[in-house]
């Protein structure tokens, strides 16, 4: 984005620091309607974002950086043509700056915190704490996609369509115009966000346990599952699977979507209403000496 003497800003982490700030504004007015306290709100910030970095990073260490091996390894008889550098080198994990932090990771991130958030904080369910959250994290997710796009990265296959891009600033680009997969997913986050948003405002889904969540999973995990195959390949292992690594880890979380929608309809939250105060009869003053009136009473 621009330079201050040795400060440089980039349009991906600035774009990932204003989605988190989305999410918090939109959870933060989820809570504030249904009365919840505002402390919540700023321990669920800190758990998450922590969270997600550490989980984003951590996947795609460990999901994406197989390489394959000068030469092959035989350990207790099994061969081994790929190897992962951070498992050698295990200290590069905090080499943030370097680049490589995957969604997969993230969301696992976010569910570890989530789990603690809930034993240390709120109490009221894992999933709870989900049907909220995540329709803040559908807008970060389009931010990050965004950012995606400006460091021309993570993009598809080459296309005909009018709206192919050149990535100019890809060092391995070919020239060709190619899917811009990056619009497409971010255009998917805020279709995710925006239904999840009228369910729960406009037809108080959040009552079903559940519900907001699943709808959340398959509404980002199927199109992303759907999306993979116009995608090229992150890292040169994938190319002889039968899916890609980003479709084999999407699965577990569309099957966990379906379920939870099911499991909802038997999930119903009831609303609590606030108990009527019964209305006190202001009785007259007596007098010193003066018996109470009781031709009104029955």
């Amino acid at each position: 984005m621009f330079s201050l003497g040795p400060l440089t800003v980039r349009w991906y982490g600035a774009l990932w620091a204003i989605g988190i700030l989305m999410a918090l504004w939109i959870v933060r007015k989820l809570y504030k309607h249904e009365k919840l306290p505002d402390a919540w709100i700023d321990k669920q910030f800190v758990y998450v974002v922590l969270g997600t970095i550490i989980g984003a990073r951590l996947g795609h260490c460990f999901f994406y950086e197989w390489h394959l091996l000068d030469e092959p390894i035989k350990i207790l008889g099994i061969t081994f043509k790929y190897g992962n550098p951070f498992l050698a080198k295990p200290w590069e994990l905090l080499y943030i700056w370097q680049g490589g932090l995957a969604s997969h990771g993230g969301a696992l991130g976010i569910m570890v915190a989530m789990y603690y958030y809930d034993k240390k904080v709120t109490h009221k369910g894992f999933i709870w704490g989900f049907d909220r959250l995540v329709i803040g994290v559908a807008i970060t997710g389009a931010c990050i996609r965004l950012g995606n796009l400006m460091n021309s990265e993570i993009y598809g296959s080459v296309s005909q369509m009018p709206w192919g891009f050149i990535f100019v600033r890809d060092p391995q680009g070919d020239g060709l115009p190619h899917h811009p997969t990056q619009i497409y997913e971010m255009l998917y986050c805020l279709v995710t966000f925006a239904v999840t948003w009228w369910m729960y405002w406009k037809k108080q889904a959040y009552r079903r346990t559940g519900l907001i969540f699943g709808v959340f999973l398959i509404g980002i995990f199927g199109t992303r599952f759907l999306l993979e195959f116009i995608k090229l390949n992150q890292e040169e292992f994938e190319s002889g699977l039968w899916l890609n690594m980003g479709q084999y880890l999407s699965i577990p979380f569309i099957v966990w979507g379906i379920y939870l929608i099911i499991k909802s309809k038997n999930r119903i939250q009831p609303i609590e209403e606030p108990k009527p105060v019964a209305e006190k009869v202001r009785q007259p003053k007596m007098r010193k000496g003066q018996k109470p009136d009781n031709r009104n009473k029955k």
